[in-house]
């Protein structure tokens, strides 16, 4: 089976930083596309950034110049760099991933979420 665990999340003064990780592990023949979402309390799960397997990257406007999302492919993780944090950046960030594990289709995989709270 794969598994994704995030890492990273925490408290943090508004206009503060923070790193998630998300690492994969598991039966991994080939990562696609990794991203991270985020919900906030009462909203839905939206996309925050996403990542190809070649380096192509895709942002919400809302974090564009403030969040910064990379891929290590030989360690299977991904990352999302946070700077100039906002209180309405407080959510739940849950990382996603389309793994092929060597047979049928790939298939997509979510972390546990880590809370990100932003708060003086």
């Amino acid at each position: 089976q794969v598994q994704l665990v995030e890492s990273g999340g925490g408290l943090v003064q508004p206009g503060g930083s923070l790193r998630l990780s998300c690492a994969a592990s598991g039966r991994i023949f080939s990562i696609y596309t990794m991203a991270w979402y985020h919900q906030a309390p009462g909203k839905q799960r939206e996309l925050v950034a996403s990542i190809t397997r070649g380096g192509s990257t895709n942002y919400v406007d809302s974090v564009k110049g403030r969040f910064t999302i990379s891929r290590d492919n030989v360690k299977n993780t991904v990352y999302l760099q946070m700077n100039s944090l906002k209180p309405e950046d407080t959510a739940v960030y849950y990382c996603n991933a389309e793994i092929y594990s060597g047979w049928g289709s790939p298939s997509g995989y979510w972390g546990q979420g880590t809370q990100v709270t932003v708060s003086s």
